[in-house]
């Protein structure tokens, strides 16, 4: 007997999504952080590999090689993972090559002579403050900056500038200098027992210097500015290589090794040092506090209130008492009525129960380690995976309120529920990705990922949330715990302050304000270029933002029901989504406050993502409010006595 075919018809989608991540990573496993150690002994090859040159003042990143560098005899791109290209990276081998505990001085790469469109280019790229990131043993390399105020550690900055801007003492003209000479530090922990090391750390400092050398250049020439024999090093850039065409530039570099105690496991602890956690507990406590006031509501809305409401109505025996009644008893024969726009409500909250499925998991993955910096794109490959496969969830959820909502043509709500989010996000990148080709960035992503994104989408998503919306559809349709009255009951006159417009937007001010601190720290990562790892943390806050959604929700709809308006199906969902405006209003602000943003291009791609990130924001806090107010209309109407 085919062990498939014994299968349940739900349990055979699963058993696809297990496959295909085995498929996925069958040729190459999950790197788990801490588990892959790399042991070399003395003499043993370092290889450094170079990354993007990265700029927080454009945006764009742009490969190493587009500049004047030493290249190697050839150039090696390393496999890259989704997210990797995405994130725009571009890992490629370079000529810095060391010898394990063997220290060099002076190490000549090449010279190379600028023409104008070189020493254009080496301007611009000073000019917009870009950095250099090289990695060594899966680290990324630092420059190490030494706090003046305090004792403390140093303040590790990713990568080292392509170079700086100064003027020549009692001149006003300002030139160009390129860091041409690179004083690396590999920093090692030695076994003691087998003399093998694991490099725990791979540090920088770059220096600008006009070389100097006697009689004609050739490989052999000996340099005067920097010569190990005569114990001659390059220790400040008092006089720094200019930038200018036909002018000559000679790289070189040190290399130091010093012993650490830093184990393997916790070398990126130094990258990760945290001096800002009473910041975190701060937001979390603030957070915690409009929890507390609106569970409050809640409690007293559901114990109090709802109690005596409750005894109230089952206790009215005449028909003149039951005539009698007022507030959220009186619209019970109209409280389930199909809404407006039943058919993009279902979609919309599909949509949202795939990004909630995909965020969740993706938080459970960070918080088991899977998802460390150390791990460069597997956050962004595991949510895009993670997004793909939770179409099933999308599906079964839409078709599910669609057959409750007596539809009939599931195919169509499978169709709309696959498509909508997607084509708007992918629409917008789309103009922004021929934006980034338009300024010949390695940001762009290439054909080859787009064709893999598309196949992601219409190859996996779409079939998957079509499966899940027949298993949705093919259920029983929920019951209503009320009847529907034929004919719709007229709202009357409400006052200004349940005004929809007014207490949609008021609704989203708590659940941005939950949040607003972490999101901080979340833009700061994205748009200034540092690692954001404290998933623990953002896991708390996300958990507060999932019950502050849910409670000002449950508590705008118990008013709007007590004022006899019983269109609460779209206000429910534009309750606690009205959070992804403040979201998108604080992206601006951020914009102008934090970020040096010039380009007309970096703006662009700035308020597209921040646009992308605002919808899905919007999507996943609408869909918990919606949920959250349909558990609490059927929970209240189905404790009531209706004749």
């Amino acid at each position: 007997m085919d062990p498939l075919r014994s299968l349940s018809p739900h349990l055979r989608p699963i058993l696809f999504f297990f496959l295909l991540l085995l498929l996925i990573h069958g040729a190459r496993s999950f790197y788990l952080p801490g588990v892959a150690p790399e042991d070399f002994q003395k003499g043993d090859e370092l290889k450094v590999k170079v990354n993007k040159l990265t700029s927080i003042k454009t945006q764009l990143p742009y490969s190493y090689y587009s500049l004047p560098y030493c290249k190697p005899g050839k150039i090696v791109d390393s496999a890259e993972n989704l997210g990797e290209v995405l994130r725009g990276d571009r890992i490629e081998n370079s000529p810095y090559t060391f010898k394990m505990r063997e220290p060099q001085m002076c190490n000549v790469v090449c010279q190379i002579k600028l023409n104008e469109k070189q020493a254009k280019d080496l301007k611009e790229k000073i000019k917009d403050e870009y950095r250099v990131n090289m990695i060594l043993d899966n680290l990324p390399l630092v420059v190490p900056v030494h706090r003046q105020d305090q004792e403390s550690r140093p303040i590790y900055q990713l990568g080292f500038h392509v170079g700086l801007k100064g003027q020549y003492s009692g001149s006003k003209e300002e030139k160009y200098f390129v860091h041409n000479h690179l004083a690396f530090t590999v920093k090692y922990h030695r076994d003691l027992q087998t003399e093998l090391a694991r490099i725990v750390g791979f540090e920088v400092k770059p220096f600008s210097i006009k070389h100097e050398y006697e009689g004609k250049w050739s490989d052999n020439t000996r340099l005067t500015s920097c010569d190990p024999h005569s114990k001659h090093t390059v220790v400040n850039s008092n006089t720094p290589q200019e930038v200018e065409a036909n002018t000559e530039i000679i790289f070189t570099y040190d290399v130091e090794f010093q012993e650490s105690d830093v184990k393997w496991a916790s070398r990126w602890d130094t990258y990760l040092l945290m001096s800002d956690d009473q910041i975190h507990w701060f937001s979390i406590v603030n957070s915690l506090m409009i929890v507390l006031f609106l569970s409050g509501m809640v409690a007293m809305i559901m114990l109090r209130t709802l109690y005596r409401d409750i005894s109230k109505y089952n206790e009215l025996e005449t028909q003149e008492e039951a005539q009698e009644e007022t507030g959220w008893k009186l619209v019970h024969g109209d409280v389930f009525r199909a809404p407006s726009s039943s058919d993009l409500l279902c979609v919309y909250v599909g949509t949202g129960v795939q990004f909630f499925g995909m965020i969740v998991v993706t938080m459970i993955f960070a918080l088991l380690g899977f998802l460390s910096p150390s791990n460069r794109g597997g956050l962004m490959t595991a949510m895009l995976l993670l997004w793909v496969f939770m179409g099933l969830f999308g599906g079964y959820s839409s078709a599910r309120l669609y057959k409750m909502f007596k539809g009939t043509e599931w195919k169509r709500i499978a169709l709309r529920t696959s498509l909508l989010f997607p084509a708007v996000a992918f629409g917008i990148f789309f103009v922004l990705n021929a934006l980034i080709w338009g300024e010949k960035s390695s940001g762009a992503v290439p054909f080859g990922t787009m064709f893999a994104l598309v196949f992601l989408w219409f190859g996996i998503s779409v079939p998957l949330v079509f499966v899940g919306s027949y298993v949705g559809f093919k259920k029983p349709a929920i019951e209503d715990p009320v009847k529907t009255n034929k004919i719709p009951r007229q709202i009357p006159e409400q006052a200004w302050y349940m005004n929809p417009a007014f207490s949609v937007l008021i609704g989203g001010i708590l659940p941005f304000g939950a949040v607003f601190i972490e999101l901080f720290f979340i833009l700061t990562s994205i748009w200034l270029n540092q690692f954001y790892y404290i998933f623990g943390f953002l896991f708390l806050v996300f958990i507060i933002l999932l019950i502050t959604c849910a409670e000002i929700t449950i508590v705008l709809c118990y008013f709007q029901l007590c004022s006899e308006d019983y269109l609460w199906w779209w206000r429910s969902y534009l309750t606690s989504g009205s959070s992804a405006l403040y979201l998108f209003l604080y992206a601006t602000f951020y914009f102008f406050t934090k970020l040096e943003i010039t380009k007309f291009v970096s703006g662009v791609l700035y308020f597209g993502y921040m646009l992308i990130v605002s919808y899905a924001f919007f999507v996943v806090t609408g869909t918990i409010g919606f949920y959250a107010c349909f558990w609490f209309t059927r929970l209240i109407y189905s404790s009531v006595k209706i004749d």
